[in-house]
């Protein structure tokens, strides 16, 4: 009897790095944007299997990288993360991309969380929800720990070039296989973009 031996589905990895102020002791977001410190976000994306990313409901994939603030540590390791491309928030006319990357440092566990809120409507809004991060930090092992700092990362033109530069399949031999998985990508992307933002849906 032969045995069967299946082939990994195709999927990509990129790399994302946003920054902004940020604030220890705020919990508000916005608030903590008015901080003098700097937070930056040094995020790997990997969807090892792209087919059932865009089949997921939640649409989540692995995230990890580094964190650097400099009133708690520069270079912090993060060794869970969840990356999330337009969730679900409950309300079907919002949905989130999510960056989640959990870490330890200093003898204790830290969250950082952050979401984009996506919203139907304006078309000139895209550009500022699809690069805006409000994120928060928690100290503890998820998002439902107590919050110790806030504040609002951003995606930049130079960022979102740097990140185009990243993007690299995985599981896929030829160019036809990696134009395929790039292509799945985009294709979720763009959709999900015009439904939002041209068509004026809420996601069903």
């Amino acid at each position: 009897m032969t045995a069967t031996v299946s082939t990994p589905h195709a999927g990509i990895h990129f790399k994302e790095t946003m920054k902004g102020r940020f604030t220890l002791g705020a919990t508000d977001p916005e608030l903590g944007a008015k901080g003098e410190h700097e937070l930056a976000m040094h995020a790997t994306v990997d969807i090892p299997d792209i087919d059932a990313f865009v089949a997921d409901a939640q649409h989540h994939a692995q995230l990890s990288g580094t964190v650097d603030f400099a009133p708690l540590g520069l270079g912090m390791v993060a060794d869970t993360g969840v990356f999330g491309l337009f969730s679900p928030s409950g309300d079907p006319e919002l949905t989130y991309m999510v960056y989640e990357l959990g870490f330890a440092h200093g003898g204790k566990r830290w969250y950082l969380a952050g979401k984009k809120h996506v919203q139907v409507g304006n078309p000139l809004r895209l550009w500022g929800e699809t690069t805006t991060l409000f994120t928060t930090l928690h100290q503890g092992d998820d998002a439902s720990a107590p919050v110790v700092g806030a504040g609002v990362l951003a995606l930049g033109v130079v960022d979102l070039f740097k990140l185009m530069g990243t993007l690299e399949t995985r599981h896929s031999d030829g160019f036809g296989a990696k134009a395929a998985a790039v292509g799945s990508f985009f294709g979720f992307f763009a959709k999900e973009l015009t439904r939002t933002y041209l068509t004026q849906r809420p996601q069903a």
